[in-house]
């Protein structure tokens, strides 16, 4: 069964999705909001300073104590890409009514509880204090570091700036270090203001049940707001096709090359129309019975590890492998010549079936965790119908060998990207 929303007030909708599987109940907030240069890295400190302090619990000792007081009730906060948007999303996880040892609803006070921290953060005089902005700020420092640092995610994030330059979906989720060094209390009140005003608000309740009024409760204060110029984030802007390849090169001390390459695909939107591409998607490059695994790093041994992955809400398929510097070219050649195979169809009956039941059995594992499950319906905002993973694994049941045939033929190269060892380039010239 596919679930459905409830309108709680002028662009906040409110979603329970029943799940029996687990002893606790998990609520999130989700903003989404247009992603921009110049606001990224203020809306992305938001959700973490919001999470960790506010006017009521200015120490997060004391929050931490609420927390404790609500048998042991979990915050969580993180800020995602989605398509041309950010997700700022706030989580209270909390341990069913029913185990409760009164008569209060805990699922609801944990709410409440969530619902202050957004409204009611640790401000002064319309700023954020400097302690809580610091403290985020080395935290944000130190995450982008790290992805820095881990040269597969800096590889694919380097394709993503060069496919998507100018564009809204090539700015990092978390902005870059200079950005989160130039927030200011001011200037994160002023972005916290926004947020309120401007973003498209789903709230998630995942659990047995949800307590009678709870939506009520958040409708309320959310119907306090005055609300304008919401973020219509339905839809994102499908990726160009290149009429040229861009090939981008840079060195640094790396043991290990990293060549990602990036396709446009004119099959992208929403469920309804772009689940091919996930299949088509998978038999290239998926599981180990894929078109890459099996003949680029395992037959031809070109790679260390070779898979494809889609972003189907932009039109966007990513190869991502780790070579070495003399053997870069020949495995993107390869990794050409693979996609032309399953472009002609000429993909056996095994491979077909075997990435139809490998999607079918992942489908099946959303609903092994509450957090899996929020983010499934988080990413699934820009479907009219909120397909279920079940809704899902059903649809892609009835794909055909021609719907793969057919997303395959609207791919097409727009850029490369290899990132090589500084002696490789030596050794070249």
């Amino acid at each position: 069964m596919s679930a459905k929303s409830v309108i709680l007030s002028n662009g906040v909708e409110g979603l329970f999705i029943k799940n029996d599987r687990f002893k606790t109940t998990l609520v999130s907030f989700n903003f989404f909001l247009p992603l921009k240069k110049e606001t990224a890295a203020l809306y992305a400190l938001l959700p973490f300073i919001l999470t960790s302090c506010s006017n009521k619990y200015p120490e997060f000792s004391k929050l931490n104590y609420k927390l404790n007081k609500l048998y042991g009730a979990r915050l969580n906060a993180s800020t995602e890409k989605y398509g041309d948007y950010q997700l700022l999303k706030m989580t209270v996880s909390v341990i069913n009514d029913r185990y409760a040892l009164d008569d209060d609803s805990l699922v609801k006070r944990a709410s409440d509880l969530l619902l202050n921290l957004v409204f009611e953060p640790s401000v002064e005089n319309n700023a954020f204090l400097e302690k809580d902005i610091n403290r985020e700020k080395r935290k944000a420092i130190e995450h982008i570091k790290g992805e820095y640092s881990e040269k597969r995610i800096y590889a694919k994030n380097r394709l993503i700036e060069e496919m998507y330059k100018g564009e809204a979906y090539g700015v990092p989720k978390c902005g870059t270090i200079a950005d989160v060094e130039n927030i200011t209390g001011e200037s994160l009140f002023k972005a916290w203001q926004d947020m309120l005003k401007t973003a498209f608000i789903r709230v998630h309740v995942i659990g047995a049940a949800a307590p009678a009024g709870l939506f009520d409760s958040i409708a309320e204060r959310f119907s306090a707001l005055e609300r304008d110029n919401i973020t219509d984030c339905t839809a994102s802007k499908a990726t160009d096709v290149s009429n040229s390849v861009n090939t981008v090169t840079e060195t640094q001390a790396v043991n290990q090359g990293k060549l990602v390459m990036g396709f446009s695909a004119d099959m992208c939107g929403n469920d309804d129309v772009s689940l091919p591409l996930l299949v088509m998607g998978d038999i290239f490059g998926g599981g180990p019975y894929s078109r890459l695994f099996s003949n680029v790093r395992e037959k031809m041994s070109l790679c260390y590890y070779c898979s494809a992955s889609t972003i189907r809400q932009k039109g966007l398929l990513t190869v991502e492998s780790g070579v070495e510097a003399d053997k870069a070219e020949k495995a993107q050649t390869e990794i050409l010549n693979q996609l032309e195979i399953v472009k002609k169809g000429e993909f056996t009956d095994f491979e077909f079936n075997a990435s139809i039941k490998s999607i079918c059995d992942s489908l099946k594992t959303y609903s092994d965790s509450q957090a899996t499950l929020d983010m499934w319906y988080c990413l699934k905002v820009n479907n009219k119908a909120l397909y279920s993973p079940d809704d899902i694994a059903e649809k892609v049941k009835e794909i055909t060998k021609e719907d793969v045939i057919s997303a395959a033929k609207g791919v097409k190269l727009h850029t490369v990207y290899k990132l090589l060892p500084n002696n490789a380039a030596k050794e070249a010239e």
